[in-house]
């Protein structure tokens, strides 16, 4: 065959039905990169850096624009996670682990092919600030991408890596301070989709945050962040929890400041100074930090995060955008450590509520009751933290006059059901991405049903919708009612259902406790709840 022969054919096979495509380039503001085509019109790009790595002297400083490169980046493969400990045994969230470094500040990006100005969608892992990647199989954003959507996954530094304050570091900082890189990763993130999304078809005007647990967490952060003012448009907060963080350098509600912790976490893993810290391997600090009991959180910096979250919210001071939130009504049946010891029977339950909660205990009781003592403590510790959480959001931006849409989800299937875990923390996820398929080995497989896929279709449209739009719709679907009309909520159980008023006086009953804390201003609104409630203050003024 000659060579022109060969070239012919070649060109002729190019051409046939199912001949694969041609790997996608975009030529972004960053620098070219080299994606991959999917079945269904959906272009991948993996991997992409959008920060100087933050190894070596800038291993816990705030991260750097990354100059743009030259020829094209190839994109076809996740980048690695970013540092985190190895499991501790096993767990229905664990997945073997991927490659990890400290060059771990890239994203991911889903784009429906001859995408213009679509809307944006930016996924936040959840794992305690400790653990998980924008990578996870869960979080594939295909399903979502081919609603219209450009779907963004990023990675964050973690744990001690990425939550680290400490005398050190605030000294060396311009602005005398330390920890939250991991949050100011994420604005980083935003900041590059900002100036880069257009070039896959994104429009930057139009950008939701999302995130779940952790990422929730991380999404109120953001909200409350001056710096990421401007950067995102709507805001999804799954399962969320408001609860007291630490200062950098004085004692708030109890709290250690958050360098004294630094300093201490330092002693325990074997480092003198932070040129010490700074020798040390990335994953020895990781290890040894798993077990002192350090607790990876956001810090009350007076810039980053000027005051506390909920102070924040309080003052309209938050970034006031449509905003869906919600929880799942099994939280704490995959978290049971953060439930208090169960007391020796009826009695001994209603006598620890009333020594906790005094003058409010018959309104704990009645929503808590002792008929059925694990399933009020499991009810009391979900809604201190997740359920009064996510009403607190809808309220504040229904209030400031901005779509606001709450949601319970109480969903469950065989495999729940046997190992009960209906509706457990994080469930809902495959079901908003469609990735039943993709779960960690020891989540409860999801059944391939119609009643299955029916709800997978409704989530993933509702959210998509959202995104899009501000209002969350299905097809063939109620109505999402908004939050601010009767206190609308929807109710993922069989199916979506509308209603109102979930859980008369629940939220109100949570707000009186932590506005007696902050108020007497040295306990911690944390999972010290219920029967682990130390003794509630007196009523005062603006509390219940």
């Amino acid at each position: 065959m000659t060579g022109r022969l060969r070239h012919l054919c070649l060109a002729v096979a190019l051409l046939a039905p199912g001949a694969a495509a041609a790997a996608p380039v975009v030529d972004a503001p960053a620098g070219s990169v080299r994606g991959v085509e999917e079945r269904g019109g959906l272009r991948v790009f993996k991997g992409i850096p959008y920060a100087v790595p933050p190894v070596g002297e800038r291993r816990w400083r705030a991260p750097e624009p990354l100059p743009a490169w030259e020829g094209v980046r190839e994109a076809a493969k996740f980048g690695a996670a970013c540092v985190q400990p190895k499991p501790r045994g096993p767990s229905i969230y664990g997945w073997d682990l991927p490659a990890m470094s400290e060059d771990c500040l890239s994203l991911n990006i889903w784009t429906p092919s001859g995408a213009a100005k679509a809307p944006v969608f930016v996924w936040i892992h959840g794992g305690a600030l400790t653990t998980g990647s924008g990578g996870d199989p869960i979080y594939d954003g295909g399903a979502l991408a081919k609603r219209g959507l450009v779907v963004v996954s990023i990675n964050y530094r973690l744990g001690a890596l990425g939550y680290l304050a400490h005398p050190e570091l605030s000294a060396e900082s311009p602005d005398g301070l330390s920890g939250n890189y991991g949050l100011l990763d994420q604005i980083a993130a935003l900041d590059w989709v900002k100036a880069n999304i257009a070039a896959f078809g994104g429009d930057p005007d139009n950008v939701t945050i999302a995130g779940e647990s952790a990422g929730a967490l991380s999404v109120m952060a953001l909200m409350a962040a001056p710096d990421a003012r401007g950067l995102f448009h709507k805001a999804i907060a799954q399962s969320a929890y408001m609860v007291s963080a630490q200062a950098l350098r004085e004692t708030q509600h109890g709290i250690v400041p958050a360098e004294e912790q630094g300093r201490d976490l330092a002693a325990k893993i074997g480092a003198t100074d932070l040129a010490a810290l700074r020798a040390m391997d990335a994953s020895t600090i990781a290890e040894r930090t798993a077990t002192t009991g350090f607790f990876p959180f956001i810090t009350i910096d007076g810039k980053v995060l000027p005051r506390q979250l909920v102070d924040t919210f309080d003052r309209n001071e938050q970034a006031l955008v449509p905003i869906l939130a919600g929880f799942n009504s099994g939280e704490i049946r995959s978290l049971r450590f953060l439930l208090p010891k169960a007391p020796g029977g009826a009695a001994a339950y209603e006598a620890a509520a009333r020594t906790a909660y005094g003058d409010l205990a018959p309104l704990f009781l009645a929503r808590y009751p002792a008929k059925n003592i694990e399933e009020s403590l499991l009810a009391a510790t979900r809604d201190a933290m997740y359920g009064w959480t996510a009403e607190r959001l809808v309220s504040n931006q229904a209030a400031a006059g901005h779509g606001a849409y709450y949601y319970y989800f109480d969903h469950g299937y065989p495999a729940t059901a046997e190992w009960n875990l209906h509706a457990f923390h994080a469930a809902e996820l495959p079901y908003i991405f469609d990735t039943a398929e993709r779960t960690p080995p020891l989540w409860p497989k999801i059944p391939n049903t119609l009643a299955e896929r029916r709800m997978i279709a409704a989530m993933g449209d509702y959210w998509a919708s959202f995104a899009a739009t501000g209002k969350p719709r299905a097809k063939d679907q109620p109505d999402w009612p908004d939050y601010g009309e009767d206190r609308g909520f929807l109710h993922f159980a069989d199916g979506p259902r509308a209603g109102k008023n979930l859980f008369p006086g629940m939220a109100a009953l949570h707000e009186a406790v932590v506005c007696r804390r902050r108020a007497a201003g040295d306990i911690p609104w944390t999972w010290n709840v219920g029967i682990a409630s130390p003794p509630l203050p007196p009523k005062v003024e603006g509390c219940q």
